[in-house]
């Protein structure tokens, strides 16, 4: 009697391995997971399949762990690589263009044409200025941006660094943290140069309502 029970026992362990056995690997589920989600979608207009493919730093920041140090590293040395700074110089240009850029979240879906100017939507995540009382708090506050950090001068070369910094934040944000999760407005054709410089000069001018309020 123990040796039947003992076999039997035996026998339902074997089967359980064979069925671990067969279980598809992690690898093999996001690749069925992959291939699921490309199918559900099909290219119409300006949108293309590209925007389903994942680069680095998508992968890495998509996965149910923080990506390692050198994977992180190697995340925001590549995107401080990709910011284009402005050709001539020139980083700020009408703060009341920014402001409308600011509570514009319009653009690039299938409907609209190729070339055409989306908005920089920032108060879906920020408080920007005071007027408005309605904005998200998935990032923070950029009230008094420009003038918590000493910008009375954008043009000055001591403000600089900030300005700068401004630019390649808003050009790809992951420059400055590898799992940001701000737009790259820049790197991905969101805006166009002058359209950042619009958005800056929100930020930085004194003389915008970000500021001088």
């Amino acid at each position: 009697m123990n040796n039947a029970i003992l076999w039997g026992g035996l026998a339902a362990a074997g089967l359980v391995l064979v069925g671990c056995a067969s279980l598809p690997s992690a690898a093999e589920l996001d690749a069925e997971a992959l291939a699921m989600v490309k199918s559900s979608f099909r290219e119409q207009g300006i949108a293309k399949l590209d925007r389903i493919e994942q680069d680095l730093a998508q992968k890495a920041c998509s996965s149910d762990r923080q990506p390692d140090e050198a994977t992180t590293k190697r995340i925001e040395a590549e995107a401080l690589a990709s910011i284009k700074w402005p050709a001539n110089g020139q980083y700020l240009g009408d703060w009341r263009e920014g402001e409308k850029l600011a509570q514009n979240g319009r653009g690039m879906t299938w409907t609209d044409a190729a070339g055409s100017p989306s908005g920089g939507n920032c108060y879906n995540c920020h408080q920007i200025s005071k007027a408005e009382i309605s904005f998200g708090t998935i990032g923070p506050s950029l009230y008094q941006y420009g003038k918590l950090r000493g910008v009375s001068n954008p043009a000055a070369p001591e403000t600089a660094a900030i300005v700068q910094y401004t630019w390649g934040k808003l050009w790809n944000a992951k420059a400055y943290s590898a799992c940001s999760g701000m737009p790259r407005f820049g790197h991905a054709g969101v805006l166009n140069e002058g359209q950042m410089r619009d958005i800056m000069a929100l930020l930085l001018d004194p003389k915008s309502p970000v500021n001088s309020q």
